[in-house]
């Protein structure tokens, strides 16, 4: 018996995904040398680019 069309492929979940969480942005910002350990606040980062 086969699957229905709308299930999706078995495989979508690999595909890269286009937004950060927030520890992987603050992570992007230490990379880039942006990041000051004395910002506490859960909102107000700054916008970083998608690195590979």
């Amino acid at each position: 018996m086969s699957r229905h069309n709308s299930y999706g492929k078995a495989n979508k979940g690999g595909a890269k995904r286009n937004v950060l969480k927030r520890f992987e942005r603050i992570d992007v910002l230490k990379k880039l040398g942006r990041w000051d350990e004395s910002r506490k606040r859960v909102t107000g980062l700054p916008k970083t680019p998608v690195l590979p």
